[in-house]
């Protein structure tokens, strides 16, 4: 029912953009003095904010057209090269990159963002590696004759997806999928799969939310599971291609990002507005391109969601030696070759500083020069892997790690 409100309400948005949008256009015309003069210019930006706010969005493109490495411009190759029901295998390549560059498959967050949230992080690394990305389906798209998506066929895409870019491949985990990424790092090293990550970095992901829990960690356990299945869990009106399928709605899982930081979101729009006004596009622009994708949002099927705020965030079953896959025990013990990189950021408040750095305590089989550490001070969640201080400070951290531990060299070690 939520589901069907929800989408009512979207349509009465979106006829409400389309007027503001209108009117907008009418007040800008250089023809219409009422633009320039009076309350015209305040009215016009109000409006623009309105509109760009309330539009309807769909996913959005990667749209890395060229990099720039040391000052020469590359034209960028972007393909799917795996199709999958619940996401695609997608390539970046240019025509700057060596045939031995190495390749780093970027695993994305499947917590209601497109794959796109990562486009900084894809296209910094891009500058010096043959760029693979999971590109997450939204549920709502994928029919239900395609089956379940839960945690453990998180793990088997991963797992399918590194075997499909073949042996000496890096892995970085962004976030949520930190935990799904370690685990298949543990069951591909315990099956002595060729295909294991000679690297595996792990960026602001809830390895151990017991240690220093935020704000999203305290509603997990404050909750009971059947209260997210109640309130969360919606059904697909079944005019989608996904129709009856069981998801968190994207959303829902947006109200609760915007809820968290309410106050810094009102103060960015009301910033946007005062550039419109003063003129200042430039500035304007870039909040826009920044909430063009922070809006885009998809849906995740109920049982991936459920099992992951069980599994990660109230029984830490991989940090306690619990979490089985396919109904065996993960052992990390069985990491012995992935070289391990966790990086933190010091301002966090979606994973806490301690979480990530909890793998390289769960992992006893890997020698500590395999094994680093970095806490990267002022910055929050987001700052991890998009931003100046991404591309210029932490990115070189990534890549002189992957640079240092490529597979040949681990093979040795083993």
């Amino acid at each position: 029912m939520l589901y069907s409100l929800y989408e009512i309400q979207q349509a009465w948005r979106s006829s409400a953009t389309a007027m503001a949008s209108v009117t907008v256009e009418w007040l800008n015309n250089p023809k219409n003095p009422m633009g320039s003069v009076g309350f015209g210019p305040s009215l016009s930006s109000a409006l623009e904010v309105f509109a760009h706010a309330a539009e309807p969005r769909g996913k959005p493109a990667f749209g890395i057209g060229t990099v720039e490495v040391d000052g020469k411009t590359h034209e960028v190759t972007e393909d799917d090269v795996l199709f999958r029901p619940f996401g695609n295998l997608k390539r970046f390549t240019h025509t700057g990159l060596p045939k031995d560059a190495p390749k780093l498959l970027i695993v994305a967050p499947m917590s209601g963002h497109y794959a796109t949230l990562l486009r900084g992080t894809v296209e910094r690394m891009l500058h010096g590696a043959e760029v693979y990305i999971t590109d997450w389906a939204d549920a709502k798209m994928v029919p239900l004759t395609a089956g379940r998506f839960d945690l453990d066929e998180y793990i088997d895409y991963i797992v399918e997806f590194l075997e499909h870019i073949g042996p000496g491949a890096h892995m970085m985990a962004v976030c949520q999928p930190s935990v799904p990424a370690f685990a298949a790092t543990a069951i591909m090293a315990e099956q002595g799969n060729p295909c294991r990550p000679a690297t595996l970095t792990m960026m602001g992901g809830p390895i151990d939310t017991r240690e220093g829990p935020t704000e999203v960690n305290e509603m997990a356990v404050s909750r009971p599971m059947h209260w997210f299945k109640q309130y969360l869990i919606q059904t697909v009106p079944m005019h989608y291609p996904g129709g009856g399928r069981q998801v968190y709605p994207g959303f829902l899982q947006l109200s609760g990002f915007m809820s968290m930081n309410l106050s810094n979101h009102m103060m960015s729009q009301y910033g946007m507005f005062k550039h419109l006004v003063a003129g200042d596009g430039e500035s304007a622009d870039a909040t826009k391109t920044f909430y063009d994708e922070y809006l885009s949002v998809c849906d995740m099927t109920a049982e991936f969601y459920l099992q992951t705020v069980n599994a990660v965030f109230k029984e830490y079953l991989l940090p306690r030696g619990l979490l089985t896959h396919r109904g065996k025990k993960v052992d990390l013990d069985k990491i012995t070759d992935t070289a391990i990189l966790c990086v933190e950021g010091e301002r966090d408040d979606i994973s806490g500083v301690g979480q990530t750095k909890a793998a390289l305590k769960l992992t006893p089989g890997l020698s500590d020069e395999l094994k680093k550490y970095h806490l990267h001070p002022g910055v929050g969640h987001y700052g991890i892997f998009n931003g100046s201080k991404w591309r210029a400070q932490i990115a070189p951290i990534v890549e002189t790690w992957m640079a240092d531990h490529p597979r040949a060299r681990l093979k040795a070690v083993a």
